[in-house]
C-alpha cells in the first residue's frame, strides 16, 4: 500500500501546544510504515516563515528525513517594528495541489491538519479512491472536515508512538 503524509505545520503546532507535547517527525514516519506492506510514496510538510532563514535547521532535518518541505512567507501586519504581528501563511492550495498530483499513485493519505478549507480536497480524494485519515485533536478540527474523512485519529491517542523524547522545540511544526 502506498501512503502519502501531509503535515500542516501551522495547524499541528497549535494542536501540539494544546496537547502539551510535540511529535517527532522521524517517529511519525516510523509509525506510518509500522504495518507490513506500507510504503511512503510521498511526505509533505507545509510551514510559514517569518524570513528565509526561519526554522532552517528544522526544515533541513525534515528534508533529510524525506519530506518535501513547502514554505510561504507569513503575512506581516503593523508598520512599526515593535508592533509587528505575523499571521498565518495559508498553504491550503499547496496541500491540495500536492495531494491531487499524487492521488493516482497512492492508496491512502494521512492528513495532519485542522483546516476547514481542506474539506473539498478530502471529498475529491475520496472520489478518486484514496482513503483519507485525518489526524488532529478534538476541539481543533471542524466537524465538516472530520466528517469528510474516512477516519479521524486523535493525535492524543498517538502520544506513545510519536512523542518527541527530548525537550520540545518551539520550532517543531510551527508556521
Amino acid at each position: 500500500m502506498q501512503l502519502a503524509l501531509a503535515v500542516d505545520g501551522h495547524s499541528m503546532f497549535y494542536v501540539q501546544q494544546k496537547l502539551g507535547w510535540f511529535f517527532d517527525p522521524r517517529r511519525l514516519l516510523a509509525h506510518a510504515t509500522a504495518t507490513a506492506g506500507v510504503e511512503i510514496g510521498s511526505a509533505f510538510w507545509y510551514t510559514g516563515l517569518k524570513d528565509p532563514t526561519d526554522q532552517r535547521p528544522f526544515r533541513d532535518a525534515l528534508t533529510s528525513l524525506g519530506f518535501t518541505v513547502r514554505t510561504k512567507p507569513l503575512r506581516e501586519f503593523g508598520g512599526d517594528a515593535d508592533q509587528r504581528q505575523f499571521a498565518r501563511a495559508n498553504l491550503d492550495v499547496e496541500i491540495a495541489i500536492d495531494l491531487l498530483s499524487v492521488a493516482h499513485r497512492i492508496d491512502e493519505v494521512w492528513l495532519l491538519s485542522g483546516s476547514r478549507d481542506l474539506e473539498r480536497l478530502v471529498e475529491v480524494l475520496r472520489i478518486k479512491g484514496v482513503k483519507v485519515v485525518l489526524i488532529s485533536t478534538d476541539g481543533m478540527v471542524p466537524r465538516e472536515l472530520r466528517n469528510a474523512a474516512d477516519r479521524f485519529v486523535d493525535l492524543a491517542e498517538l502520544r506513545p508512538q510519536l512523542e518527541k523524547n527530548e525537550a520540545p522545540l518551539a520550532s517543531v511544526g510551527r508556521s
